[in-house]
């Protein structure tokens, strides 16, 4: 049994595009051209919304994570510290526990104060000039 790798029906290639005399390369358009403007993607003010949009993620992450993962080290190489008794015979490691809660918090806290203070006047501003060039596109 031998192998045919030719297929079994058969090839054609695309018919070329019709022929328009008008369009070539030395036609000329007639429509003005648009003046050049930088993408949206590259504009100053989106790289700022985003630099402090990491900025917050990152403030808020490393707030909760960091002591979350404090806690942890503290359980795993200081069991002693964690098993000490702290206030009113509560362990310390009940206490540091009941603390995640509120830390929890003042993580939220943060991520939505930075984001009234600085992020979202950002997008604001960026959205109001998006609307604006729209409408500006939109009477040419």
């Amino acid at each position: 049994m031998t192998y045919d790798p030719s297929p079994s029906y058969p090839h054609r290639p695309p018919p070329p595009p019709p022929y328009a005399p008008h369009i070539g390369p030395t036609a000329r358009p007639t429509a003005r051209r648009a003046p050049r403007r930088d993408p949206l993607g590259r504009h100053s003010d989106l790289r700022i919304l985003r630099s402090a949009y990491r900025r917050q993620r990152r403030t808020a992450t490393l707030t909760a994570l960091g002591y979350f993962t404090l806690f942890l080290l503290l359980s795993a190489y200081a069991p002693g510290l964690m098993t000490g008794t702290a206030v009113a015979g509560l362990p310390t490691g009940l206490l540091l526990a009941l603390a995640q809660l509120p830390i929890t918090w003042l993580a939220i806290a943060l991520y939505e104060h930075t984001a009234r203070r600085l992020v979202d006047p950002l997008a604001d501003r960026i959205r109001k000039e998006a609307e604006l060039d729209a409408r500006r596109e939109a009477g040419r």
